[in-house]
């Protein structure tokens, strides 16, 4: 595929995304200790919303196993998975991923994405997604982003309709998580759909005491 040409893996990883006080990039074996630490300390987070974990998940030999699935995935075009890290001290805050990619007349994926229990509800997916879509769309060439959460997942919801997805419908029994089949909602975001533009803490304030009545500001 193109991208073997364009960027041999591992030799060559594929390049950095910028994002607002975040950067993405694709995972490298140097990451494990600071991966498999996250995780563990993320466990009871983030099993409810993922499948269930194999009993060796953490271990490094897991980890060597997950790092040449994500190369073939890549070179074949299947599937691009990458780490965010906080661009302040490169610290590995969780990761996302464009999986099951559909090319022909489709152009589209799956985003995927886990945040680690330190660092959820402070931006930095939000601004990771933000970051990844224009690459989506501009490099990848995906004309549909698609994603989908439980319906009791308030905090992925927000997540998806803040950075521009639209609902598109619903799903039941759509996904094996944490051993049981759960309904998803559908969402998907297209190439010709506006980017949310992320805005800063000040503005943010602004925006909301805009909305408030003068009466009670």
């Amino acid at each position: 595929m193109w991208l073997s040409a364009l960027f041999p893996f591992p030799a060559e990883p594929l390049p950095a995304i910028e994002g607002k006080g975040v950067y993405l990039r694709v995972p490298q074996m140097k990451d494990f200790v600071a991966w498999r630490t996250l995780r563990d300390i993320s466990r009871g987070f983030l099993t409810p919303w993922e499948p269930l974990w194999p009993s060796d998940d953490l271990t490094r030999g897991a980890f060597r196993r997950r790092l040449r699935r994500y190369a073939r995935d890549m070179v074949t075009d299947e599937a691009y998975p990458l780490f965010i890290f906080r661009r302040v001290d490169d610290e590995l805050v969780g990761g996302l991923t464009l999986s099951n990619v559909r090319r022909g007349v489709c152009q589209a994926a799956s985003l995927g994405y886990w945040m680690g229990a330190p660092y959820a509800g402070q931006g930095y997916m939000r601004a990771a997604v933000t970051a990844l879509l224009p690459v989506a769309h501009d490099v990848l060439h995906l004309r549909r982003v698609e994603a989908a959460c439980m319906p009791n997942n308030q905090a992925s919801i927000r997540l998806l309709e803040s950075c521009g997805f639209t609902r598109e419908g619903y799903s039941r029994e759509y996904l094996c998580i944490n051993g049981t089949w759960e309904d998803h909602i559908l969402f998907a975001r297209l190439k010709s759909d506006p980017i949310a533009r992320l805005m800063s803490r000040e503005e943010t304030l602004a925006t909301r005491l805009s909305r408030v009545p003068p009466a009670a500001q």
